[in-house]
């Protein structure tokens, strides 16, 4: 089964070496689901959430554009499997070509499908398996710390060594949050 999924924040963590880890953390199943991904999925995503517009458009304005002007729209993003610590998913876009639609299922990267959902305010599922297995319990993670500046937020533990995209499952992850 699938349960609808939001965007809790970002978050960062500290690295194998002492360097930030972004995570962005999804709220699902009464669950945090933190998603390891790379410094600049992170900005693009917080920038999306914010409503940011920049004078160049990213990677991901890019596509939803391109998409659009194709007669295209991004249905939904699926968050559906984990495999070793990788998060899988899929984004879901269709057209009409003749007043009848074609649906497309795309393979996709977590962190991009969630940045392009975030831009276009298109839901977000999260299957059964993946929560079950990354799923954090909210105490775990501080994401409505009521820090109106987000340095003052608690900082987070060590990550572990992962990779971008790698589960955050452990529950000694702790992150803080911008």
């Amino acid at each position: 089964m699938d349960h609808e999924a939001e965007v809790a924040g970002i978050g960062v963590g500290s690295g194998p070496g002492g360097e930030e880890v972004p995570a962005v953390v999804l709220r699902a199943r009464g669950e945090f689901l933190p998603i390891f991904v790379t410094p600049d999925q992170a900005r693009s995503i917080r920038g999306a959430l914010a409503g940011e517009q920049f004078d160049r458009p990213l990677t991901h304005d890019l596509l939803v554009e391109m998409v659009t002007e194709f007669g295209g729209a991004v249905d939904s993003v699926r968050i559906d499997d984990i495999a070793e610590g990788t998060f899988y998913g899929k984004l879901t876009a269709e057209r009409y070509v003749d007043g009848e639609p074609d649906r497309f299922v795309f393979d996709a990267r977590p962190s991009d499908a969630i940045a392009i959902a975030a831009r276009l305010e298109c839901p977000i599922h999260v299957s059964d398996e993946v929560v079950d297995a990354a799923g954090q319990p909210p105490e775990s993670i501080d994401v409505d710390g009521g820090a109106e500046d987000p340095d003052d937020r608690p900082t987070g533990s060590d990550p572990r060594d992962r990779d971008p995209e790698r589960s955050g499952s452990d529950p000694d992850d702790d992150f803080r949050y911008r």
